[in-house]
């Protein structure tokens, strides 16, 4: 059985790719009403499964007239995307966070299967021994080349 959190991605993930402008604008409220659900469960949704790494620009506005708009970033935003991700990894960057960023250049058609396995191997916390600060700025630097690489223009783009 899923959990509330798999059936509320599904439904936004549903309206995104329904929507001709690949957006979606939803009421936290309204939402959680929706799905007989705290408010809190649809930050935790749209906080987790929503981010940046994953392919995902969200803006949100509170108050009475408040809402979150959720859009996918499209093809052609790729480059502003992994700039974009280049500084969000920063110094210091977690295996869940890398794995994700990750996973969206292979659902993009950045990576193959097999080359996402590798260098989620390779950047795992197994392979990288180091006391957590360390081992966090280590895989950072990693990821930041990984990024650039992808970022080249000699790299091949396989349509998903």
């Amino acid at each position: 059985m899923r959990c509330i959190a798999d059936i509320i991605e599904q439904y936004l993930k549903e309206l995104l790719n329904e929507s001709p402008l690949g957006m979606v604008e939803i009421q936290r409220s309204e939402l959680a009403s929706r799905f007989r659900c705290v408010p809190s469960q649809i930050n935790y949704v749209i906080n987790t499964r929503f981010t940046l790494e994953k392919g995902y620009l969200v803006e949100s506005k509170r108050g009475g007239g408040g809402f979150i708009r959720i859009r996918k970033v499209q093809g052609n935003e790729n480059q502003a995307l992994f700039r974009a991700i280049l500084e969000r990894i920063g110094d210091c960057v977690s295996q869940s966070a890398s794995d994700a960023i990750l996973q969206h250049l292979h659902e993009e058609g950045w990576l193959e299967e097999r080359e996402l396995r590798l260098l989620k191997t390779v950047l795992s916390r197994n392979v990288l021994p180091l006391p957590i600060p360390l081992r966090d700025q280590v895989r950072a630097a990693m990821l930041r080349a990984v990024v650039a690489e992808v970022l080249s223009d000699g790299w091949r783009r396989n349509a998903p």
